[in-house]
């Protein structure tokens, strides 16, 4: 199962450095980044300095996951004295990520720590109402994503670079290489300068006051369906739909959490069902698969709709799936360059 390493997602132009700079978007060696961060990444266990394409680099030589087959995984062996871990890698993560305020920009992580039955820390924590959205914090229950400002409906959110700060309550918007706002989400006079900002940049697209809404459980997130805990995309399948698309597909378009290089197109799907381990024995269930909506249509560094992806999914394969979804079985810390086993 091996894949060739061309496909970077995200990675910056120039080394990231400390600095009140949000990202910038440029391009990759083949994909286009993701506006990366020019300040280091806010997140749980340090920012990202290494590029993706030279963790896809390094996996395509010496080092490279061998090739096992995945269908079905009994096929392979476990090492001795790893019971419950078979030995041969068939993957590794070429790239974290997650999504503070739903439908804005991405953050990547060099690390992240997962907890069992829980969301990736920092996932989705808030959500920008559109307006009245019904959702009440005494008792969070799943909103349908139409309910907040979305890329499905709103791209013009692709065109905002964003960084939040979780240990200070910092959010710092970036419009055209300039701070539009930067606001302490602690306070409700932090929380007004973005609902403001929000009330002027989207203008013509609200429906009613936006009203800036946040996680009041660790149990709830902003997620897009009720079910979906970490989501995972293959980087080969997003090089495969830019072959019958005819350009290159960025994988940021699908906003997952975990990117795996090493599967054949597709293969993702043959891993529901079964639980794989992630660097040293993190465990992930894999569940369902993700069907894709309008969204994946809006270039992430530019804001353009620019591609008909599931029109593309269902005309080629005849289902509009990328991607799939998995609960966090044991828990531990994943890094970039993990390898990925079966697990059962």
């Amino acid at each position: 199962m091996s894949e060739s390493p061309d496909m970077p997602i995200g990675t910056p132009e120039e080394p990231q450095t400390h600095g009140d700079a949000a990202p910038t978007s440029g391009p990759a060696a083949d994909i286009p980044a993701a506006n990366p961060a020019e300040d280091q990444p806010m997140q749980e266990t340090g920012p990202s300095e290494t590029g993706v394409e030279e963790v896809l680099a390094e996996s395509s030589g010496e080092d490279a996951a061998p090739e096992v087959v995945m269908d079905p995984p009994s096929g392979l062996v476990a090492a001795e004295g790893e019971d419950d871990l078979f030995s041969e890698p068939f993957a590794t993560i070429a790239g974290i990520y997650r999504y503070p305020v739903k439908g804005l920009s991405p953050e990547r992580l060099d690390a992240v720590e997962l907890e069992a039955g829980a969301y990736v820390p920092g996932d989705r924590l808030f959500a920008i109402e559109n307006g009245p959205s019904g959702f009440d914090p005494a008792a969070p229950v799943f909103q349908p994503k139409i309910k907040f400002l979305m890329l499905m409906r709103n791209e013009r959110l692709a065109a905002l670079q964003t960084r939040y700060e979780a240990e200070t309550g910092i959010l710092v918007i970036r419009h055209e290489g300039e701070e539009g706002v930067r606001a302490d989400l602690r306070t409700p006079e932090g929380r007004l300068e973005v609902e403001e900002f929000f009330q002027r940049f989207m203008r013509y697209q609200l429906r009613g006051a936006p009203h800036l809404l946040e996680s009041p459980s660790p149990d709830f997130r902003f997620v897009d369906t009720p079910r979906g805990f970490v989501s995972l995309v293959n980087l080969a399948s997003c090089r495969a739909l830019g072959e019958e698309i005819g350009m290159p597909v960025d994988p940021l378009r699908f906003r997952a959490n975990l990117y795996l290089q090493g599967l054949e197109p597709w293969e993702e799907f043959d891993l529901i069902g079964h639980t794989i381990s992630v660097g040293n024995g993190v465990k992930l269930r894999v569940t369902e698969r993700i069907d894709r909506c309008a969204a994946t249509n809006v270039d992430p560094s530019t804001g353009r709709r620019d591609m008909d992806i599931p029109g593309t999914l269902m005309r080629t394969f005849g289902n509009v799936d990328c991607g799939v979804f998995a609960e966090v079985v044991s828990g531990g810390v994943i890094s970039e360059r993990d390898p990925v086993r079966f697990a059962g």
